[in-house]
């Protein structure tokens, strides 16, 4: 191999590199931010339902949002789990140093792509119609009075609006590896197509 295309590998695999340790920290990023997600509504709405189970003991209008999001959360924390553990099949498979690529590696980059743009598909929806929910529904003049004195009352949609941020990183993360991936399937067919050209002069 000429030291041109020998420089392209090295470039394609420090990228590779840099592409799974973002999948790593994309995926630990998920799971950091389901744990903060209903930070601010237990601080504020979990006093103000004493009695989950009856509606009637609700002291402030739109307060049962808080434990209308617990399935989520719960099955969020379980996705957030799970693109962790898909992110690791990058390294199981040594996607992170192959010089060369094989179905494993593939496999292992396309199940993170599935995965991360289907959990950022189907996580958006939810968290929208729950922001839609919290902005409409909660009383928040009400709120605020009963809250002013523990300072504890916020109107901020910040846990709802920073998913966004969180996968925009995760999509990043994926739309690296998908390039890594071509990038490498041209590196590797070019390399062939030398390989056959070398035998054919030499024959």
């Amino acid at each position: 191999m000429n030291r041109g295309k020998f420089d392209m590998y090295k470039k394609q695999m420090k990228m590779q590199r840099i592409a799974c340790f973002l999948s790593i920290a994309a995926g630990a990023l998920v799971f950091l931010y389901v744990l903060g997600m209903m930070t601010d509504l237990y601080d504020m709405l979990y006093t103000m339902v004493p009695i989950p189970d009856d509606p009637s003991s609700v002291k402030v209008a739109g307060a049962m949002i808080y434990y209308d999001m617990q399935g989520f959360n719960r099955a969020f924390l379980r996705v957030s789990i799970g693109l962790l553990l898909v992110a690791c099949l990058l390294f199981v498979t040594n996607t992170h140093t192959r010089r060369k690529y094989y179905i494993g590696n593939y496999a292992a980059i396309g199940l993170n792509a599935v995965c991360n743009i289907a959990a950022a598909v189907w996580a958006h929806g939810q968290i929208a119609a729950f922001k839609t929910q919290y902005l409409t529904t909660v009383d928040f003049a009400q709120l605020e009075r009963r809250l002013s004195r523990a300072g504890t009352y916020t109107d901020s949609t910040f846990w709802f609006d920073a998913h966004l941020g969180v996968f925009a990183f995760s999509l990043l993360a994926v739309a690296l590896l998908v390039i890594c991936a071509v990038w490498k399937q041209r590196l590797m067919s070019n390399e062939r197509k030398l390989i056959e050209k070398g035998k054919a002069v030499s024959a």
